[in-house]
């Protein structure tokens, strides 16, 4: 449920504004690393022993925290960085060592009874969570489908399990009654009773993410928006073989919302940004997602009509009322776009964007 939830609660997010991107990837954090954390220690109470054991407090709270700052790291390279192979390859690397070491961690918090660790045990169970975790991270996020999400949800969950009872396999117990713990003593009784509030917590959020799973990823339905005033209307079109890139580019760009597909004019968008291997339109009524990869938008539009200012963005010259140089980058301001009010700049593309400009 928490691999759900939190795969859930991203779809989408790369499209949000900067403060809603990162409040959705520090919810999502939450959710998937205290899902980590819960799984570990329902495991831990059906974990039977000779002798009477507990957790030390500091280092069980240290776990969690571990599993949730970690899982966060990953999203934010997900989301906060192009998506590439390179890219998806990473953050399910992050991911891995962050159930690694929650685990590991939590094991350590155990008194009395102090675990024992094999080398074997550590290196297969760590090979498993990550190599299932940078498959969950590669499927979930290599298209943000339904299905990806949810078969994505299936590899997440198995590599908490798989990492868990390997490591487990691999551990052995022996008594130690000198150890001083770092924070209170917690019972199985006590931990039983977080481990309780923390499922609940999830467990709601699961039904949250549920009845939304099957609406759209990005913004709202709404009518087509209309170019501020004072933007030039879109050429007329030359004819249907015309070759992309020149002034007889498509005049129309399509866009997912609601399981349908919608045409926006060309005119219409202020900016395109890369979303993985589609796109993100900026108008001025909102975001729409678009199935076109940043080249092929960048191919099909052309530089008559946009220009590409960064390797995740082309923006359109009609919409630009300021360009902020610093240094050796630059920014272009947008007019009335609400969702996307600055596009940046990289120093191999200044040129080239001031010269749309006509500076």
């Amino acid at each position: 449920m928490a691999g759900f939830s939190g795969l859930s609660l991203t779809r989408g997010a790369s499209a949000l504004g900067l403060a809603q991107r990162k409040l959705v990837v520090a919810i999502a954090a939450v959710v998937l690393g205290g899902g980590i954390w819960s799984m570990h220690f329902v495991a831990m109470l059906g974990l039977q022993l000779p002798i009477l054991f507990y957790y030390d407090g500091l280092m069980t709270l240290i776990s969690a925290l571990i599993a949730i700052l970690v899982v966060g790291l990953a999203l934010l390279i997900l989301h906060f960085v192009p998506r590439r192979p390179a890219t998806l390859v990473a953050a399910g690397t992050v991911m891995g060592l962050g159930i690694a070491g929650m685990h590991y961690v939590g094991m350590l918090g155990m008194e009395i009874c102090r675990p024992v660790f094999s080398l074997a045990g550590v290196g297969v169970s760590l090979v498993a969570a990550l190599g299932l975790s940078i498959l969950a991270v590669w499927v979930a996020y290599g298209a943000r489908t339904r299905g990806n999400i949810l078969l994505g949800t299936v590899c997440f969950a198995l590599s908490v399990f798989a990492l868990h009872f390997i490591a487990m396999g691999g551990t052995g117990f022996i008594v130690d009654g000198g150890v001083q713990a770092a924070g209170p003593p917690i019972s199985n009784e006590v931990m039983a009773m977080g481990v309780s509030v923390a499922a609940f917590a999830i467990s709601g959020a699961f039904l949250l993410t549920g009845v939304t799973f099957l609406g759209p990823a990005e913004a709202p339905a709404g009518p087509a928006p209309a170019p501020p005033e004072g933007v030039a209307a879109p050429a007329v079109p030359q004819g249907r073989g015309a070759a992309p890139g020149r002034e007889d580019a498509p005049l129309r760009i399509p866009y997912e919302q609601g399981g349908r597909t919608r045409f926006l004019d060309r005119g219409e968008v202020a900016a395109v940004r890369a979303e993985g291997h589609y796109t993100i339109l900026y108008a001025t009524a909102g975001k729409f997602f678009c199935p076109w990869s940043i080249s092929e938008a960048e191919d099909r539009l052309g530089p008559a009509r946009f220009v590409r200012a960064h390797r995740s963005y082309l923006v359109n010259p009609d919409y630009v009322v300021e360009f902020q140089r610093s240094k050796d980058t630059g920014s272009c301001v947008l007019r009335a776009v609400d969702s996307l009010q600055r596009v940046p700049v990289s120093r191999s593309r200044l040129a080239e964007v001031r010269t749309a400009l006509g500076l």
